[in-house]
């Protein structure tokens, strides 16, 4: 069965740090792209961050560059998401996701919530 698990989500004040963590399973993980996506409530679900099936290539959006890191560790079958000096703008339900060319899988999702 097909599972990516999100966890680390919570409550941080604004220039706070949290790391994301999705652990996948059911699935061959080192075949798959990972991605960070996030959904602000009344916004669409916005890519944030990829990492390539080996961990070589990186990408992140304007708005996190800089602030945000994606890492995955093959071997444990997991995702991270480091995000540091956080914003209210960056409040939003976080999604973990796998995608190579035949397949996209999805998790739940974990809440970030960035307020004083």
């Amino acid at each position: 069965q097909v599972q990516l698990v999100e966890s680390g989500g919570g409550l941080v004040q604004p220039g706070g740090s949290l790391r994301l963590s999705c652990a996948a399973a059911g699935f061959i993980f080192n075949q798959y792209d990972m991605n960070w996506y996030r959904q602000a409530p009344g916004k669409e679900r916005e890519l944030v961050a990829f990492i390539e099936n080996v961990g070589r290539r990186k990408n992140y959006s304007d708005s996190v560059k800089g602030r945000f890191f994606i890492s995955r560790d093959n071997a444990k079958k997991m995702v991270y998401l480091q995000m540091n000096n956080l914003k209210p703008e960056d409040t939003a339900v976080y999604y973990c996701n796998a995608r190579n060319a035949w397949h996209e899988h999805w998790g739940q999702g974990t809440q970030v919530t960035v307020s004083s």
